[in-house]
């Protein structure tokens, strides 16, 4: 199959440290190639991939200091228009920019929706375009949604099976990982590690957006023997900082779509314990992966037992559902079922 991924232009793909989506978009394209599809990437400059490279841009967009991304999007999906006889399936990890262009390409166009969608500014986009396919990553992404938008799949992300290997024995800290926010509750994490008398680490970045958060409420909160805040890390730091903890804390206080963090961690083998609010339930089975909880009291309970929860389980769940191969296997049907409901159109006609 001839398909074209179009990832944002914000950071390369892979990302040198943080982002998301570009990292999801990695792993899928080549995950694609090595099952032999014919895959063209669109991304930022600097990006590495087996597959053929188109740059958008001389680097990640962030990373030159653009703040508004609108115009080299657009310039680049206007490239990817020029060229859509060229494939069979063009995939856009772009949220609202495509559709103008592809109105008429819907046989052959899908996006994946990464972000949240409870935001009622970006309806009108999906109300005005309610025949564009839609892919989300959890079920309950789609959930503050307009009726009728047309829902192609749910394809949950997968990594490579090596990139955080198994840490059999864990260690004696909690970790945190990911993003400072006030959404992601960096405090919350912190007050469970200080009732609980286990040390935490903090393994996140803290976005411009965010500084004032970090300087008022989460930095005077680090003077505390327990707590050891280590900054932005990458991928290949990633696999021992989760592997070797005792469990993730993922206190979300917001409706996350889906929490990479969370399967990168249960990968290594080490439990989540995660608050019960977006796809967490989707995504962390309550005693298998990890445990759920509604309360730092909960969590700090959750913390005597989640030595209880056997590592070698927690991998094997993570193979069975959020692997890379299950991540592109997931996506091939979507793209099959795109195609087959074409050629019934088709056949009608």
């Amino acid at each position: 199959m001839r398909i074209a991924q179009i990832a944002p232009l914000a950071e390369a793909v892979p990302p040198k440290l943080y982002g998301g989506t570009e990292r999801v978009v990695s792993w899928l394209t080549e995950e694609l190639v090595r099952q032999g599809h014919d895959v063209t990437l669109f991304a930022a400059g600097g990006s590495k991939t087996a597959a053929k490279l188109v740059e958008g841009s001389d680097q990640g967009l962030r990373l030159q200091g653009v703040r508004d991304h609108t115009a080299s999007n657009l310039v680049m999906l206007d490239g990817v228009r020029r060229r859509a006889d060229e494939f069979d399936i063009i995939h856009c990890h772009i949220d609202l920019l495509q559709y103008p262009l592809f109105q008429d390409l819907s046989h052959k166009l899908v996006t994946t929706l990464h972000g949240r969608l409870d935001f009622c500014d970006f309806w009108p986009v999906y109300k005005a375009y309610p025949h564009m396919p839609l892919i989300s990553v959890s079920d309950m992404q789609r959930r503050p949604m307009p009726e009728g938008v047309n829902w192609l799949a749910t394809v949950y992300h997968g990594l490579p099976a090596d990139l955080c290997p198994l840490h059999e024995n864990g260690g004696d800290y909690l970790a945190f990982l990911g993003r400072i926010s006030p959404e992601k509750r960096p405090d919350r994490a912190i007050e469970i590690a200080k009732r609980a008398g286990v040390k935490l680490k903090i393994a996140a970045k803290v976005d411009e957006a965010d500084r004032t958060y970090f300087k008022e409420v989460i930095e005077p909160m680090l003077d505390h023997p327990l707590i050891e805040f280590i900054g932005e890390i990458d991928d290949g730091q990633k696999g021992a900082f989760v592997g070797n903890a005792l469990a993730l804390l993922f206190p979300i206080d917001w409706c996350e779509p889906f929490g990479l963090v969370m399967i990168e961690a249960m990968s290594a083998g080490t439990p989540v314990i995660a608050w019960r609010n977006g796809s967490v339930p989707e995504i962390v089975k309550d005693g298998v992966g990890g445990l759920i909880v509604d309360s730092i009291e909960m969590a700090v309970a959750a913390v005597g037992r989640v030595k209880a929860i056997d590592r070698m389980s927690v991998r094997r769940y993570f193979e069975s559902r959020f692997t890379d191969k299950h991540m592109a296997h997931n996506y091939i049907a979507a793209y099959e079922k795109l195609r087959q409901s074409q050629m019934k159109l088709l056949a009608a006609e």
